[in-house]
């Protein structure tokens, strides 16, 4: 079966070739929206990758050539057994990496994101193993993310968006649903809307727009629009 390393050299760096990085990150755009629904349609994944159609589309046609996608026209795309494999593995060094500068190196969460993604293409498996040792082999990174683990296995944790509740409820934040808005996360950090974090929801405007929180008895009540409150999972 082709792999990525199976790739020649010239290919990689020649106009319109697949770079490592290039392969990397598609297949691991295409496994977070999968999580959300699957198959993922062209459209979405143009979205994500804020590119145009056409291009995703020849992107699909080349990774189905090197058996890493199951690709049809009209119908979407899902990842194949050693597709999931690769983009399980680049998840892991991002995760990982995010939860090493957050805790070794004192970045902030809304800091480490362009680092990660720059980072997670390049690390030996050496030094992942090193990173996973030294912070105690973490299940979650600093967002509540998933870290998937070396075997390939993914822990699992049900959520649900804090726009589902209603008045009255209360649980406790699971994870943040992304960890690249920086200008989000510096809000929610700065309300202490972070993962293990206990809520109550005291009211919820008419349109939903709007939602009054709050995290201890005593604690004054948070206001949030809806873009922070849909951010925000909470454990099921």
């Amino acid at each position: 079966m082709p792999k990525i390393q199976d790739i020649p050299d010239s290919s990689r760096s020649s106009r319109g070739g697949m770079s490592h990085q290039a392969i990397e990150d598609y297949l691991k755009t295409i496994y977070r929206l999968a999580q959300d629904g699957s198959p993922v349609s062209t459209n979405r994944l143009a979205e994500a990758r804020s590119v145009k159609p056409a291009s995703v589309t020849g992107m699909l046609k080349r990774l189905a050539g090197l058996e890493l996608v199951n690709y049809q026209k009209h119908y979407g795309v899902t990842l194949t057994d050693e597709g999931r494999k690769i983009a399980l593995e680049v998840l892991r060094h991002h995760r990982l990496i995010e939860t090493y500068l957050i805790k070794a190196l004192g970045f902030e969460w809304d800091e480490v994101h362009e680092q990660a993604e720059l980072l997670e293409h390049v690390i030996s498996e050496k030094l992942e193993e090193r990173i996973a040792a030294y912070l105690n082999h973490p299940e979650f990174d600093p967002h509540g993310s998933p870290i998937p683990r070396a075997d390939g296995s993914v822990p699992q944790v049900q959520t649900r968006p804090l726009t589902t509740m209603v008045i009255g409820d209360q649980g406790e934040i699971s994870r943040i649903a992304t960890d690249s808005n920086s200008d989000l996360l510096r809000e929610l950090a700065k309300l202490d809307l972070v993962p293990g974090k206990h809520l109550h929801v005291l009211a919820i405007s008419a349109d939903r727009d709007q939602f009054t929180l709050q995290l201890a008895q005593n604690d004054h009540p948070i206001e949030l629009g809806f873009e922070l409150a849909d951010a925000i999972l909470i454990k099921i």
